[in-house]
């Protein structure tokens, strides 16, 4: 990932409420510059979705290991543009929920896309992620995803290419270092980490992520696969649901969060790297308070000023211990 210090600039909401985003056709992308053509690709994923999660373990790869069942979920997520500046693209994914005819929104994981980035932020170990340099070889025509948490502390960076073959418009990664998601984290299970390829593709329905992840472990003291997994989380344009919860909720709180992206920005790059130590059921331990902030802020309970202030606080206090 290039570290967009100096291209974020303010907040950009390209995607209005409600729109169903139009997928390019292979015919308006092949018109277009490579560039352009994958900035249509990625642009094209802002929208309003319901969405399915499926995760399914294949193969055990240790004789005391009896892969789960199949687990799938879903829901609504609203996704907004919040920055573009060419060769930088921020997307912002929301989930959307009702109970008792109130509609709650939960701020859901980020996606930053830099083309020909010249560093990336990987997850090297447990609680830490470092900023890697790309050679010039492997960001030619390239473009990194970094995906963050939904307090945008990072989870992990992959690098790979826009393909168009056989009438599709796809992005796939090289092999990327995640750790645990929640949903195998709370389990406490043998396996520690992800080792994934993610693929991105644009359907007729809106897009897919595919994830082939293989889950790494310690087995008679060695670090081994103890199985696989594939996931699909499909995106399918509806906007049937509270959309307009999800964008009243983001013009509440962009100039908070802005601000808290920021200082992660800043706290990464003090060390080219950042540690942060991480809990099962909420991802990074800075989760509770900076999520907590923003709905207050939502509130109407509690200022930008002062709750970014405590945010940073929170962001410093997090990442200045012993690595």
């Amino acid at each position: 990932m290039t570290l967009p210090m100096t291209r974020r600039g303010s907040i950009v909401a390209l995607a209005g409420a409600g729109v169903a985003a139009a997928t390019p056709t292979l015919a308006q992308t092949t018109r277009q510059s490579p560039m352009e053509r994958d900035r249509q690709s990625i642009l094209a994923m802002a929208g309003d979705y319901r969405v399915r999660f499926d995760f399914n373990e294949t193969v055990a790869f240790v004789s005391d290991y009896t892969p789960l069942e199949p687990k799938t979920s879903g829901g609504y997520e609203s996704v907004r543009v919040i920055a573009d500046t060419g060769d930088f693209i921020q997307l912002q994914h929301m989930l959307v929920a009702s109970h008792d005819d109130q509609s709650f929104v939960i701020k859901h994981w980020r996606q930053d896309w830099t083309y020909q980035p010249r560093t990336l932020l990987v997850y090297e170990r447990r609680n830490y992620w470092a900023l890697q340099n790309v050679s010039s070889a492997a960001r030619r025509g390239a473009w990194s995803q970094t995906v963050w948490q939904t307090d945008d502390s990072p989870r992990y960076g992959g690098i790979g290419r826009w393909d168009y073959a056989n009438g599709r418009a796809s992005w796939t990664s090289g092999a990327t270092a995640r750790p645990l998601a929640r949903r195998d984290a709370i389990r406490n299970p043998p396996y520690e980490r992800y080792n994934s390829i993610n693929r991105h593709a644009l359907t007729p329905a809106g897009w897919v992520h595919e994830q082939d992840n293989e889950k790494l472990g310690t087995h008679d003291g060695q670090l081994v696969a103890i199985v696989h997994e594939d996931g699909h989380n499909t995106y399918d344009h509806f906007n049937g649901y509270a959309v307009a919860a999800a964008d009243s909720y983001w013009r509440d709180t962009a100039d908070y969060w802005g601000g808290v992206r920021q200082a992660w920005d800043d706290a990464i790059t003090r060390r080219r790297g950042v540690w942060v130590e991480e809990e099962a059921q909420n991802g990074a331990i800075t989760g509770p308070a900076l999520m907590g902030l923003a709905d207050r802020i939502h509130a109407s309970e509690i200022q930008t000023a002062p709750a970014l202030a405590e945010a940073q606080t929170t962001i410093t206090h997090a990442t200045t211990q012993s690595a």
